[in-house]
């Protein structure tokens, strides 16, 4: 028996799609990456510091937020990330150390991020991140001036 319809494919796994998207980030592609957001995605940032947005409600919100991203940080590598399932199966922990270069600057940029990400039907509709901003390199302050200028800082 043939068929010319193939199988559906389920939805991919919140560790599959987490893995996806650092790929997108680390090619530069921020509109492949807000793609795998739910249109009502929330996103937040317990420890946001003055300037930046605690919490962004919806895609086009977390879209106006990352569109300048590849302009401040260079993001380079993810040499450490750990991603833990929980007994929530749609939700993931996720341990990360990304690294690049400040764009402003061409200093080196490191970051460790802890995150709570929830994926319903293929799309993250949840994503709780817990960078630390007191971490932030001296280089990214001097970056600072540009970001307070583009849609890193008005995306509240």
């Amino acid at each position: 028996m043939s068929t010319d319809n193939p199988a559906p494919t389920a939805p991919p796994t919140p560790t599959d799609l987490y893995r996806h998207g650092l790929r997108l980030l680390l090619d530069k592609d921020i509109d492949g990456w807000v793609a795998l957001c739910d249109d009502h995605a929330v996103f937040e940032f317990p420890f946001a510091p003055d300037g930046f947005p605690e919490r962004l409600d919806g895609r086009p919100a977390i879209a106006a937020y990352m569109r300048d991203y590849p302009a401040h940080v260079d993001l380079q590598d993810i040499p450490h990330l750990e991603i833990h399932r929980t007994d929530a199966p749609d939700t993931i922990v996720v341990e990360m150390r990304a690294t690049g270069r400040i764009v402003a600057t061409g200093a080196p940029y490191e970051m460790a991020y802890i995150a709570v990400v929830t994926v319903k039907n293929g799309r993250i509709t949840h994503y709780r991140d817990y960078w630390n901003p007191l971490a932030v390199p001296a280089s990214m302050a001097e970056a600072k001036s540009s970001w307070e200028k583009s849609s890193w800082a008005t995306s509240s």
